[in-house]
C-alpha cells in the first residue's frame, strides 16, 4: 500500500499539511547540509497524529542519498554528543506530535548523491510499520537557525556538522 502526497494538491492552501497513516500530518519539513561539499545531510519536521492509534515511522529513502537512516543524539559516558541510528524508528502517539529536530531526533541522509542547494527541494518517502508509504516533498532550507536557538552539532562523532 503506498500513499502518495502531491504538494499540487495543496498548492491552493500551503498551511495545510500532508496527510497519511489513518490523518498523520508532516508539518514544516525542511533539510539541510553543512557545506556545500557534504557527503551527508538531514532533515526535520513536526509530526502529529491526531488518530486513535499510535503511528511508527520504520525507514525512509531517497534518491538525494545512498542511505537515510533514522537517526537521534545521544552523550556517551565521556559527554560527547553523537549520532546513532534509531532502528525501532520513531513512534507518533495517538493525538500526539512529534519533532524531528536539530540537536535530536532526524532522518539522515549519508552518501548524497547530489548536493543539497538552498532552495532545491527533494521527495523522501517514509516506511510505515503497517506497510504503508508516504512521500513528501522536504525543501532545502540552509539559512533556518535551530528552534531552540542552540545546535547539538558539535562534538558528535561524525567529526563536522550535519544538523
Amino acid at each position: 500500500m503506498k500513499r502518495i502526497v502531491l504538494p499540487a494538491a495543496f498548492a491552493a492552501s500551503f498551511a495545510l499539511p500532508a496527510l497519511a497513516c489513518d490523518g498523520l500530518q508532516v508539518m514544516d519539513p525542511y533539510a539541510r547540509a553543512s557545506t556545500a561539499m557534504s557527503q551527508s545531510g538531514a532533515a526535520f519536521m513536526m509530526l502529529a497524529n491526531p488518530g486513535d492509534e499510535d503511528c511508527r515511522i520504520i525507514g525512509a529513502s531517497s534518491d538525494i542519498a545512498q542511505r537515510v537512516e533514522l537517526h537521534t543524539h545521544i552523550e556517551d559516558d565521556a559527554g560527547v554528543m553523537r549520532m546513532v541510528e534509531v532502528e525501532e524508528g520513531f513512534t507518533i502517539p495517538a493525538g500526539g506530535e512529534y519533532s524531528l529536530e536539530r540537536g535530536g531526533d532526524h532522518l539522515m541522509f549519508l552518501g548524497l548523491t547530489r548536493a543539497m542547494e538552498h532552495g532545491d527541494d527533494f521527495i523522501v518517502t517514509l516506511m510505515l510499520e503497517d506497510g504503508a508509504e508516504v512521500e513528501i516533498t522536504i525543501p532545502v532550507d540552509l539559512e533556518r537557525m535551530p528552534a531552540h536557538g542552540h545546535d547539538h552539532s558539535h562534538g558528535h562523532s561524525h567529526g563536522h556538522s550535519h544538523d
